[in-house]
């Protein structure tokens, strides 16, 4: 009788973290009144902005970015444009300031402390009633600024998400396929039913108030959310506000991302468990816990799921099923893994993803129980 119970339950909380969730949140998106276009409509809202570029050791690929931030069409007159070095030693620190006739104004670290450590520096630095962040690796639309900011002219938004696309090696926008969608598709959800959980790390903006204080050992694009909601204020994702970037070329350091993401958005939570308080943060809390911290607990409900039903398969079929069920699955994940050719294909490439992305989240789990805490960051190589 346990074991049933420990196996249903199990299956359950996966079906809830991955589909029961988003069910919830389009219930509730349809019983309210706001529309899901409101936030999109202020085409004239102008607002002053500070744009702010973190970098280490750019000098490959900041000229590139600058001259993309520089073609982008906001008034000059209402537009800072920030590089923020975190105490580089190569020529990017040069390469901003050979910008300075622009309207390029560098800020530097003198001691490596992390890339949201360089983010408090253009903050203090920042006179733009809006701050829009930006990765050195992110290509924006010429009106992309002018997209993310129209969302503040609802007084209640403190902060805005783009949506991201991958760009391949040979130009064509793409992604990871099914996950990246699903994503994307949640941002929708949460936005129309409440606020978002978190933000594109990659391109986001925020009000200046909700930026202050700003924490240099937190990951900024879920910190900025939960600053948000402690200010009353919510976060939204615009899908026409995209940012393009180019896929990880090496499978290995994308693992690694994903473990350090995961890492840090632990260390984030475990600090801030009063925002769980229901009495406190309504909604939002229920968010916070079904979008953090069910997906983080997945990988452990899966192996609750696959231990009890293989003693369950013994002695009925129904579990024999099921079991069968999760076994090819798993083998489709690891074949996915192992083969990098045969990975293309849609059959393996999911469930591949999938194991991976609850390996690294028990990686990370791990590392925090160790008590590994990372706030340095090395740039993804695209």
């Amino acid at each position: 009788m346990l074991l049933t119970i420990a196996f249903w339950s199990a299956a359950a909380f996966v079906l809830y973290a991955y589909a029961g969730y988003p069910l919830a949140l389009w219930l509730i998106g349809l019983c309210r009144t706001r529309s899901e276009r409101r936030e999109f409509q202020s085409e004239a809202f102008c607002p002053t902005v500070t744009f702010v570029i973190a970098a280490h050791n750019e000098e490959r690929r900041l000229p590139e970015k600058l001259q993309n931030t520089l073609t982008l069409e906001y008034p000059r007159s209402r537009l800072q444009v920030i590089v923020a070095s975190d105490c580089s030693t190569d020529a990017t620190d040069e390469i901003a300031r050979s910008y300075s006739s622009d309207g390029v104004t560098l800020v530097r670290a003198t001691e490596r402390k992390g890339k949201e450590n360089a983010q408090r520096l253009a903050v203090e630095a920042a006179t733009g009633e809006v701050i829009v962040f930006s990765d050195v690796a992110t290509i924006l639309q010429p009106d992309g600024v002018q997209r993310i900011v129209r969302g503040f002219a609802d007084p209640t938004v403190g902060c805005v998400s783009s949506v991201d696309r991958f760009i391949e090696a040979d130009g064509k926008v793409s992604g990871e396929g099914a996950y990246v969608r699903y994503e994307m598709l949640l941002r929708r959800l949460e936005t129309r039913a409440n606020t978002l959980v978190g933000l594109s790390g990659s391109f986001f903006a925020a009000r200046r108030a909700v930026c202050t204080p700003w924490a240099t050992d937190l990951p900024s694009d879920f910190n900025t959310v939960l600053n948000s909601v402690r200010h009353g204020l919510r976060g939204i994702s615009d899908p026409e506000s995209v940012g393009y970037y180019r896929n990880i070329a090496d499978e290995k350091k994308e693992y690694s991302r994903k473990v350090r993401t995961v890492l840090r958005g632990i260390s984030t939570l475990m600090r801030s468990l009063s925002l769980l308080n229901p009495w406190t943060y309504g909604l939002f809390s229920w968010q916070l816990f079904s979008h953090k911290l069910c997906r983080w607990l997945v990988p452990f409900a899966l192996l609750l799921a696959l231990v009890s039903n293989s003693v369950l398969a013994a002695k009925n079929p129904l579990y024999l099923a099921t079991l069968s069920v999760q076994a090819v699955f798993y083998a489709a994940g690891v074949v996915g893994i192992a083969a990098p050719m045969v990975a293309r294909a849609a059959l393996v490439k999911i469930p591949a993803f999938f194991l991976i992305v609850n390996m690294s989240i028990v990686s990370a789990w791990w590392r925090y129980a160790k008590g590994e805490r990372r706030t340095l960051w090395t740039p993804s190589q695209r």
